[in-house]
């Protein structure tokens, strides 16, 4: 398939899941999108990392966790500007042929790739890890199905806001995935050496 033909692909698959969006929906997609929102769980699951694997353990964890989040925060900005993808809702063709933005424009003018994909699925997948330092016998289930329903949800936030296109969503959800996935082996190698 032409790059062409991908694009617009990529564009008819975001209106159709952009178009599942209801009015009486819009304020909960809006809830997960906004970053802010979820720091007090940033917090709350940061305490429980320490709690779990002691102080020292933990602390590495959490600088771990603030580190994934940092670089890929940092890294998407350095992508976006290369790129220079518009966003769906600076889009005249997206929006001429029925975008839902039930809250205007959102965001910067570009969006390639996802910031709150690549955010989510980062440090859920850091965090996750983290906390089966102790315990690799694939305990903690119930948190690792917990937040990576969380990044998957806040990730279609972006596409029901038309804030993003498919395409930039999935690309973030890579990106966060190998992001999150190189810092915890890091994490563990830094443990496992430093004898924590």
């Amino acid at each position: 398939m032409s790059l062409e033909g991908l694009i617009q692909l990529d564009q008819q698959a975001t209106l159709w899941i952009n178009n599942l969006g209801t009015p009486a929906w819009d304020p909960f997609w809006l809830m997960l999108s906004d970053t802010k929102f979820w720091f007090p769980a940033y917090g709350i699951v940061m305490v429980f990392l320490v709690g779990k694997l002691g102080w020292k353990k933990g602390l590495v964890v959490v600088l771990s966790l603030i580190l994934t989040v940092v670089a890929i925060d940092q890294s998407c900005n350095l992508v976006k500007a290369g790129f220079e993808r518009l966003r769906p809702c600076y889009n005249s063709w997206m929006l001429s042929n029925g975008l839902r933005t039930p809250f205007g424009l959102t965001g910067h003018l570009f969006g390639f790739f996802s910031a709150h994909a690549a955010n989510t699925f980062g440090f859920a997948c850091t965090s996750y890890l983290g906390f089966r330092l102790n315990d690799p016998e694939h305990r903690y289930r119930t948190y690792g199905w917990g937040v990576f329903l969380w990044a998957v949800l806040v990730s279609c936030s972006r596409i029901m806001m038309g804030a993003h296109f498919l395409g930039d969503v999935l690309v973030g959800i890579c990106y966060g995935l190998a992001m999150g996935c190189a810092i915890a082996w890091a994490t563990r190698l830094v443990i496992v050496r430093a004898r924590l």
